[in-house]
């Protein structure tokens, strides 16, 4: 039987989509962090450019709310030098009843080199990519339950930054894990780095019961999961992907599951508290904790502009 290819990759095994985190090689992984590493500088200069994308038109297709995704792969974008072109779903041909790939096929029209989608339907980042173009390149910001890889490659590069080496590592994933795609691409990434330990924690009904076969420890009480981690994510409820009552409340939710100053105490003294954003604190997370010392909350977005650097100026390098 043959083999299908991943469509992410080329020929070659070179990256032409970011759709994905699951079926990544280490080595693409690693590249990435690698390269993010050395945009990390241009951020502190004076003039906050690089040519690599000039001439290049990235167009950001946001068909769900994002204020931080879509402001730091604009800021990213416009600093290796792209044309950005940030398209209202809310006031586009799409509101009037036009289908994505139309949508998509009008734009490519346009001479589009790069499409930056987040949708609420898993997969149609994928979509997208079987149908546009073979010179135009597609990152995935987020689709429907299913993956946010350069939310997951952030988090990568913000645990090498503090903790240098993966493969001996305790991790805790902490809350609602069913709904949120950040878990799926964060425990995608950290299995296919080595990472040992990985830890699942949340109430039965927000933690996915096929974790397991993933060689993921699934903990169903907070103090099991946190205590002796390296690092802990915390993730907010997403209360509007969730049918019906999966939870007493927030403040039962916060008794249970939040990660409070007694709690992390449970973990290693030299701990990282991360957290994809946006946070609702005393839901999820205590404010002394939030902006305690082991808080790397906002260093993390910093790096997400390098990172969505990284990623874009990696696949507009290669050809189909």
């Amino acid at each position: 039987m043959l083999q299908q290819r991943n469509p992410q990759l080329n020929s070659n095994g070179e990256l032409i989509h970011l759709l994905s985190i699951e079926g990544l090689p280490s080595a693409v992984i690693h590249q990435i962090l690698d390269t993010a590493g050395t945009f990390l500088s241009v951020n502190d200069r004076e003039v906050k450019k690089v040519p690599l994308l000039r001439g290049k038109s990235v167009f950001n297709l946001f068909f769900e709310n994002s204020t931080r995704t879509r402001t730091t792969f604009e800021i990213a974008a416009k600093r290796l030098s792209a044309d950005v072109v940030n398209l209202d779903i809310a006031r586009s041909s799409a509101a009037k009843g036009e289908s994505l790939l139309d949508t998509i096929a009008n734009l490519s029209a346009m001479h589009a080199d790069m499409f930056v989608v987040r949708h609420s339907e898993s997969g149609a980042p994928y979509l997208i990519a079987k149908h546009c173009a073979p010179h135009v390149h597609v990152v995935n910001a987020g689709d429907g339950r299913h993956a946010h890889p350069t939310q997951g490659l952030l988090d990568m590069y913000t645990i090498r930054h503090y903790k240098q080496d993966f493969t001996n590592l305790t991790v805790a994933v902490v809350g609602d894990i069913v709904h949120s795609r950040v878990a799926r691409s964060d425990i995608h990434a950290l299995t296919t780095l080595g990472v040992p330990e990985i830890r699942a924690v949340g109430p039965k009904t927000l933690v996915p019961g096929d974790l397991k076969e993933m060689g993921v420890r699934v903990c169903h009480d907070m103090a099991e999961g946190i205590r002796g981690a390296d690092v802990i994510i915390m993730l907010r409820l997403q209360n509007e992907r969730m049918s019906g009552a999966m939870l007493p409340s927030a403040g039962e939710f916060f008794k249970n599951y939040g990660l409070t100053p007694e709690k992390l105490a449970l973990a290693k003294p030299d701990c990282i508290v991360m957290h994809p954003g946006p946070i609702n604190r005393g839901v999820e997370i205590d404010s002394a904790v939030a902006d305690g010392r082991q808080s790397v909350i906002l260093p993390q977005v910093t790096f997400g502009i390098a990172v969505r650097m990284a990623v874009m100026s990696t696949i507009a390098g290669n050809n189909a």
